[in-house]
């Protein structure tokens, strides 16, 4: 069996490490052309090919990989003036974005009835990750589907969970997206309590790292915390806050009381609102720091 033709949309901070892996194993790779040049440039150096449209991807490929901002743009890549689905060829589309699961799983519906299946397999760890291949996975989705993504999966994971059926990986990403914002406007708000009663930052991490309550997150978050790692873990705030208003639509669609999961969006609502949405989560310490009319120091 010959081997399968991947595509991909999304060269970003994640997507460029991924791209790279999947090169790497050996695949015909065709990505989709990037306002970023220096990604797709160096991406066609290394064997990849490019497309001008989403339909010429499709018509190239059997499989084609996203990676881009949520659902409006993955729906706008399918279904938009010569998108995916125009092509009309049986492809496999693997959503790796964090998208709202009730978008997903109607695309996955449409897509069906005109022959074409997707997998939503959205991502875990970072941009660090990514360039290394041991990201994590968690895909929703057929059996047989999710079989025919794994080998392409596994060139950027070291990790894949088949959650369920189609939707279910987006819901499990938000729940992880939960989880982990969450920690990181506690940390935030608990360095400014700290602050105000003279406890530094360096301080604080001498009592919590190594002990029950440290964590990966913790470490990345307090990577720049300490050290001023800006590149410690890549995640806009903004990106967050798309994230938890999903997770949000989620409760309220299922009736299911979320009142951490709206304090926890309120914070990033007011790191965005004030103009931060472009800064990375670990920042987070300082606009609440700011806010709480105290100084982040990185050290006693």
């Amino acid at each position: 069996m010959a081997q399968e033709r991947i595509g991909f949309v999304g060269i970003g901070l994640m997507g460029r490490g991924m791209a790279k892996n999947i090169l790497a194993k050996g695949y015909d790779l065709t990505i989709l052309a990037h306002r970023r040049r220096e990604a797709a440039e160096e991406l066609v150096a290394f064997g990849a090919h490019e497309a001008d449209s989403a339909r010429e991807l499709a018509e190239r490929c059997d499989i084609v990989i996203l990676c881009v901002t949520g659902s409006p743009q993955v729906e706008a890549i399918i279904h938009g003036p010569n998108g995916l689905a125009s092509a009309g060829r049986p492809i496999l589309i693997i959503d790796c974005s964090t998208s709202d699961p009730s978008s997903t799983v109607r695309l996955a519906t449409e897509l069906s009835a005109k022959g074409m299946a997707l997998v939503d397999a959205p991502l875990s760890r970072t941009p660090k990750e990514a360039e290394a291949g041991t990201l994590d996975v968690m895909a929703g989705g057929r059996e047989a589907d999710i079989e025919r993504a794994r080998p392409v999966l596994a060139t950027f994971a070291q990790k894949i969970v088949h959650t369920g059926p189609v939707g279910s990986g987006h819901t499990m990403k938000l729940l992880n997206n939960f989880l982990s914002l969450g920690y990181a406007a506690i940390y935030a708000e608990a360095l400014a309590l700290g602050a105000k009663a003279g406890l530094t930052a360096q301080v604080f991490d001498s009592v919590i790292s190594g002990g029950r309550m440290d964590c990966g997150f913790y470490q990345t978050f307090f990577k720049y915390v300490l050290e001023r790692d800006r590149d410690a873990h890549r995640f806009a705030l903004a990106n967050g806050l798309k994230d938890l208003s999903y997770l949000s639509a989620f409760a309220n669609a299922t009736q299911t009381p979320n009142p951490v999961g709206a304090a926890v969006r309120n914070s990033f609502a007011l790191a965005v609102g004030t103009g931060h949405g472009e800064d990375f989560v670990p920042m987070l310490s300082d606009i609440v720091a700011e806010l709480s009319g105290v100084v982040a120091k990185p050290s006693g």
